[in-house]
């Protein structure tokens, strides 16, 4: 029997996997960080560093509430809410290790979010990335979900930047590289709405492997929308730096944070979005 260790709210809990159902032993087992947003910042459970900070100056500090970040009780879509009023500089940041698992052999993950936000009408001019991993420099590797900052209505992306020589040999600016050059997923029109949660979900697989195939891919309301394929995927990150940021220049809600520890079928991001107290089934019971 395999026990899974966790930590909520400081307390030690033990749950063994014999109590889950068993569709859903599988993403219990992978399931490396999740954040509910019901009542702080930092994560209900993680294999790693479970708080969240916020980078001031070379110090990092705990992230709590304040008037660019706030928790919204009742409005998530499970429970309270995470909610950036308007455009600042409070950007919660989780430690990789343990997490994410960054490594240079071969690298997969996967993220889930839910977002409510009109785009059109919330976020302000320029670039938004609701969610970022970054290492120690971006131009050894950059993966980001992004809203376009020209076009209206605004595009919804997943890029995977690898090291800067791969992906833009010229030097470039980003917006002047045609579409279909970029490591990217496009959409066109997601469906993002003031009214009701979007489920966005993008995975990484074999990042950094020689031997086989890298790919990308981006899930909304658990449907595939497009892969990041065909590129090579090398980056040079150092692993003891490697963060997930939340809130780049982002304005809306966001509930119910989740890592994974590889890459989910679509199957299962499906279960994901079907899940009816979202990612808590997965080591917790009424």
């Amino acid at each position: 029997m395999r026990v899974l260790s966790f930590v909520i709210f400081g307390t030690l809990a033990v749950i063994a996997n014999t109590a889950e159902p068993k569709s859903l032993q599988p993403l219990s087992q992978a399931l490396t960080m999740h954040a509910s947003f019901d009542s702080e910042i930092h994560a209900d459970f993680s294999l790693g560093d479970r708080f969240g900070y916020f980078r001031t100056g070379k110090e990092n500090i705990k992230a709590k509430p304040n008037q660019e970040i706030k928790i919204s009780e009742g409005s998530g879509k499970f429970g309270s809410s995470l909610w950036f009023p308007k455009k600042g500089n409070s950007r919660p940041q989780y430690n990789g290790l343990k997490v994410l698992n960054y490594n240079d052999k071969n690298w997969s993950s996967t993220v889930s979010v839910w977002l409510k936000l009109d785009p059109d009408k919330d976020l302000e001019p320029g670039y938004c990335d609701p969610v970022q991993i970054v290492g120690d420099d971006t131009k050894k590797g950059f993966i980001f979900l992004e809203w376009s900052k020209d076009e209206s209505p605004r595009y919804f992306r997943y890029a995977i930047r690898p090291l800067f020589n791969i992906w833009n040999p010229t030097n470039v600016q980003w917006a002047d590289i045609p579409f279909n050059k970029r490591p990217m997923v496009q959409v066109e029109k997601a469906p993002f709405s003031r009214n009701t949660w979007t489920h966005v979900v993008f995975t990484l697989e074999n990042i950094n492997d020689k031997g086989q195939k890298p790919k990308g891919q981006l899930f909304i309301n658990g449907k595939l929308q497009g892969s990041i394929e065909n590129w090579d995927l090398t980056f040079g990150w150092d692993p003891n730096q490697v963060l997930l940021v939340l809130g780049a220049a982002y304005v809306g809600h966001m509930d119910d944070l989740g890592v994974f520890n590889r890459a989910l079928t679509a199957s299962e991001v499906n279960q994901l979005f079907e899940l009816k107290r979202g990612l808590a089934e997965l080591y917790a019971r009424p």
